[in-house]
């Protein structure tokens, strides 16, 4: 078990809650339900999954740190891409799961001082206590931009401009799966003395099968050690459904992950699957449910196909180092005089994080669909690796 910080009496309290409901369900399936299953309830079961019940997820009293929580750099930067898209389409922004509001604060304002603003910028959150979080920032920190947000329960039928997604897809929950040799087999979740563990059962016919007799691993996979890795079927539908749902514009997604090809590297044969508990990472989904994020990374060349097959344009793929500074963040940085160290030095410390190979720079991506925008687009005329999709 990884050492990780003790949770308080209410916490733990909480988690055994989510335990409970979740070995319900493997009661009423017969003893085993599918990871995909699992990682649904522990993050998002009404009121009570990582997502769902009140606890604090980011920043430093979380347990992570996205890229707008790093700097508003992250924001401004994207502003600028935005600003194009929505001179192009004359269209909104729809931001998929806005987190603690912050990139949509930090957007807002700088695409204010480009008077650039959208008429609205929508947000779709599931979350009753992210989207509470949400309007209490932009009441307190820009309530004149207030009236221009509005919070969604659902997908609109038909939509124009941008639709954003910030570290959104590699929450959405995946299929974990073992090849070895020409055998494929699902590792689903069942109970042994009452706790939650691994358990293996042959993959039968379906989409599931399909799609992983489709990947790398059916091919160079062993007899004598199992690779074993996910499939994010959830992430390749719900591309699909914005891209039945743009009628012009651009879906950006920023994420960490990689093209098919390195996803199911030889070398990579225990997957992607992590967790986060208190800034503390680690691999064990069964540690501490409705406490933890669970997440996998990306596997962007099966995005592009959903977003492809449904009729969408792939606009762009770049680390975001690249996409950053292809939207102006050095330029944003140069704003800021050198001459006052005090409010200097942690600002180039901030786009370091974002910026750097060793930080978020290489690992994480930008990722672009759409349909009826004229190329160039800003955030990828340098550094474009569509071709390795």
């Amino acid at each position: 078990m990884p050492s990780l910080p003790e949770p308080s009496t209410p916490a733990l309290e909480h988690s055994s809650a989510v335990t409970a409901a979740i070995a319900r369900e493997i009661h009423a399936g017969k003893g085993w339900i599918s990871f995909a299953r699992y990682m649904e309830l522990a993050l998002y079961a009404p009121g009570l999954g990582y997502y769902s019940a009140g606890l604090d997820k980011f920043g430093s009293g979380g347990d992570f740190v996205t890229a707008p929580e790093i700097s508003a750099l992250f924001g401004q930067a994207i502003a600028h891409q935005a600003a194009q898209v929505l001179q192009q389409s004359a269209g909104n922004i729809l931001e998929i799961g806005a987190g603690s509001g912050k990139l949509a604060l930090d957007m807002m304002l700088e695409l204010a001082r480009l008077e650039q603003l959208p008429e609205h910028y929508s947000i779709l959150e599931l979350s009753a206590d992210l989207r509470q979080r949400q309007q209490e920032r932009i009441k307190r920190d820009a309530p004149h931009l207030l009236p221009r947000f509005a919070w969604l329960d659902r997908l609109p039928e038909k939509f124009t401009g941008l639709v954003l997604g910030n570290e959104v897809l590699d929450a959405m929950p995946v299929d974990v799966l073992g090849w070895r040799g020409h055998e494929i087999s699902e590792h689903g979740v069942g109970l042994h003395d009452g706790r939650l563990v691994w358990s293996e059962r042959p993959l039968l016919a379906g989409k599931l099968l399909d799609a992983a007799l489709a990947l790398p691993p059916a091919s160079f996979s062993t007899s004598e050690t199992a690779y074993i890795s996910e499939i994010n079927l959830a992430a390749q539908g719900f591309m699909h459904s914005l891209g039945q749902m743009l009628e012009r514009g651009m879906i950006l997604m920023l994420d960490y992950g990689f093209g098919q090809s390195e996803y199911y590297h030889p070398q990579r044969s225990h997957g992607t699957l992590m967790c986060h508990y208190r800034h503390h990472a680690h691999a064990d989904p069964f540690l501490l449910p409705g406490l933890q994020d669970i997440t996998a990374h990306v596997d962007f060349s099966a995005i592009a196909r959903a977003g492809t097959e449904a009729g969408l344009d792939l606009l762009g793929y770049a680390s975001q180092a690249n996409f950053l500074i292809n939207c102006g963040l050095t330029d944003l940085l140069g704003q800021i005089s050198p001459e006052d160290p005090a409010a200097y030095l942690p600002i180039v410390a901030q786009a370091q994080k974002l910026m750097s190979p060793a930080e978020m720079g290489e690992l994480f991506k930008a990722h672009a669909l759409g349909r009826g925008l004229e190329p160039p687009l800003r955030g990828f005329t340098r550094g474009d690796r569509s071709h390795v999709l």
